[in-house]
Parts: C-alpha cells; structure tokens; sequence
C-alpha cells in the first residue's frame, strides 16, 4: 500500500524570504549560458545594449517604441529571466502608471493626459527589458573581460566582477546578522494593530543589522586586496602579455555582425513605420 506524500503550498512568503532572494540573484548575476545573446560577443552586446539604453530617451515616437518593445521583450523571454526580476519591474510599471494617472486627474487633466505621459512608461521599459535581457545572458567574468577590451581601466572591470562575486555573499551575511538580533532580542509580546508594532522591530534590528554588515564588507574587501597584492594584481593589469593572453578568447564572429546588421535593418524599419503610423 503507497502511502500518500504530503503536500505542502509555498507560501508568499517563503517566496520573499532572505533564501529565496539570494538565489533568486544568483541566479541573474551569474547568467545564463544556454540562452540565445550568450552565444555572442560580450562587447558586441554592449555595444547593442548602448544604442537601446540610450537612443530611447531621443525618441518620441510611440510606434518605435513599441516595435522596439515588441522585440526586446521576446529577446527577454529567451534570457530566461529572474523571477524577482520580473517582479520588480512589474511592481514598477504598476506604481509608475498609477502615479501619472494620479497626478494627471488632480491637475485637472485626463485620461488623454496620462496617456500621453505614457511614453515616459515604454522608454523606462525599452531600456529596463534591454537591461536585463543582456545582463541575464552575461556572466561577471565575461562582462569584466569585455570592459577591459574597450579600454576600461583594469581595476574597473576587476571592481565589477568583484561586486557579482560578493553580492550573494552579503545577502547571506546580512541574513545571519538577522537571525543573529532576532535570537539576542525580544520580539513585542503584542504585535499592535495590523502588526505594527512586529513591522517597526524587524525594521529597526534591519537596519541595527546593516553596521556589523559594513565593518564584516570591509574586512572581506582588505583581505582580497592584499591576497590580490600578494599575487601580483597590480603588476600583472600593466602588462599587455598578460592581457593578451586573458583576452584570447574574445572574437567576433560573423553571427554577431549578423546580429548587428539585423537590429539595425529593424530599427531602421520601425524609423520607417512610426513616419508612415504615428499613435
């Protein structure tokens, strides 16, 4: 006779804890590698990534912005994303259209008037997609490599894959210095009305938490930089033999000028049906 395996429903928040949240951004530092833009060129993707975080803010057009909506986000869904991620953006888009439909009716305007403060709405997607389209498909080795071979200072690009390295990290430490307060201390006998008086002690050993954090971040940050001093850090970043030799494996291959050419041919077709359909 089987017997039946209990079930057990993920609440809300065992979805938000601390845990979940870590791996959660694990999962977005580090990328995907089996995605469709971690197979080019991590500077070609910069480079992409520069024209869609820029360009939209010079553009008014609300058929070119939606084209280039349209692709991103399908460019996205291949980028296989975070979840937090995506609820994030989602909690942002919500409060952002509520708040320029808020303040559009209590300046006496209307509906037309909120929409028309929504192509502020899809610049702020366009380029928050591309973000994370791009940055979801790149792991930090990659991304430190390819600012170094556009000519970022050797310390910069090492800064940035150091900050990927140690974000799980402090939101681990930052985790135990919760559980840590919560052991040592005294939650209120009465959580109050709605919880309130529960609300104000977590945010305050929250924020007691973040000192010890700050002093343990410095420690790490010391210890690193004399292990680096130690193995010659400093002395290896000036010499072009061992840059060559780091950077070898970084070529553009015909597929990512394939890439290039065909957003261009796209943006330029989109240039073309926003002359041509104007909403």
């Amino acid at each position: 006779m089987e017997l039946a395996e209990p079930t057990h429903k993920t609440t809300i928040w065992e979805k938000l804890s601390v845990e979940r949240i870590k791996i959660e951004l694990l999962r977005t530092a580090y990328g995907q590698s089996m995605t469709f833009l971690s197979r080019f060129d991590p500077r070609m993707l910069i480079g992409w990534y520069s024209f869609f975080a820029i360009a939209p803010w010079f553009i008014h057009n609300k058929t070119v912005l939606i084209g280039m909506l349209l692709a991103i986000a399908i460019l996205t869904y291949t980028s296989k994303p975070s979840v937090l991620v995506l609820i994030v953006l989602a909690f942002g888009l919500v409060t952002d259209t509520a708040y320029m439909l808020i303040v559009a009716l209590a300046f006496g305007g209307g509906f037309s008037a909120a929409l028309a403060l929504s192509t502020l709405t899809l610049k702020l997607l366009v380029i928050a997609l591309a973000s994370i389209a791009v940055f979801s498909s790149m792991d930090p080795e990659k991304l430190s490599d390819a600012l170094l071979s556009l000519g970022m200072p050797a310390q910069f690009s090492f800064g940035v894959a150091y900050g990927y390295r140690m974000l799980p990290i402090l939101i681990e430490e930052y985790n135990n210095l919760l559980y840590s307060y919560r052991l040592r201390g005294r939650a209120p006998l009465r959580k109050g009305f709605l919880g309130w008086r529960a609300l104000v002690y977590m945010g305050k050993i929250s924020v007691l938490a973040f000192y010890p954090l700050i002093l343990n971040t410095a420690k790490r940050t010391r210890t690193t930089v004399e292990a680096l001093e130690v193995k010659g850090f400093t002395y290896a970043v000036k010499d072009p033999r061992v840059k060559r030799i780091k950077l070898a494996y970084l070529k553009v291959l015909p597929r990512d000028y394939a890439f290039i050419i065909v957003s261009a041919i796209y943006v330029a077709f989109l240039f073309w049906l926003g002359s041509q359909f104007t909403l």
